[in-house]
């Protein structure tokens, strides 16, 4: 069996800085940014586009996931409505997966310090907080398990999210 560690939350919660550590931890691991799957200039949001981006996704997971090399897959993506998440699931050949489903959460105030920080490191553009604050309320309704990150470092989360896969 290998295991399938999806991990999402609004911009600037630390999804992809807590995949890497995790990435580091585990055996025989691959990861995934859906971000690397919707890397384009400049940044059009259509449907043709939504299309494409979840298309790749699951041909790069399932191909993963086939691969007998791999024993552990990270994939993260901000997947801020149920919806997505079950969308890209439906598409996946999971029958030789453990599923593991974290939604990154924290204050508003936490969000914030964050993204000014990657916005300072000239990472992100202001325009990020007033589109990822509103989302962030979306994670606490999801299908997932909830780690707060408000006051732990990527590490740390990496470390939470290790326990419960490999614990």
């Amino acid at each position: 069996m290998k295991n399938l560690v999806f991990i999402n939350g609004t911009m600037g919660v630390g999804k992809t800085a807590t995949s890497k550590e995790l990435q580091k931890m585990l055996p025989n691991c691959v990861f995934l940014d859906g971000d690397w799957c919707w890397d384009m200039s400049p940044f059009i949001v259509t449907d043709e586009t939504k299309k494409i981006v979840i298309d790749n996704i699951s041909y790069i997971l399932n191909n993963f996931i086939s691969c007998s090399e791999y024993k552990n897959i990270i994939f993260c993506w901000v997947m801020h409505e149920q919806s997505i998440l079950d969308d890209v699931l439906s598409r996946l050949n999971k029958h030789n997966c453990i599923l593991y489903k974290f939604s990154l959460v924290c204050s508003e105030q936490s969000l914030i310090a964050r993204i000014t920080k990657d916005i300072k490191q000239k990472i992100r553009n202001k325009d990020v907080i007033e589109r990822s604050v509103p989302r962030l309320k979306n994670y606490f309704e999801m299908d997932t398990q909830k780690i707060d990150v408000s006051n732990i470092s990527a590490k740390e989360t990496a470390e939470i999210i290790y326990t419960r896969v490999i614990g």
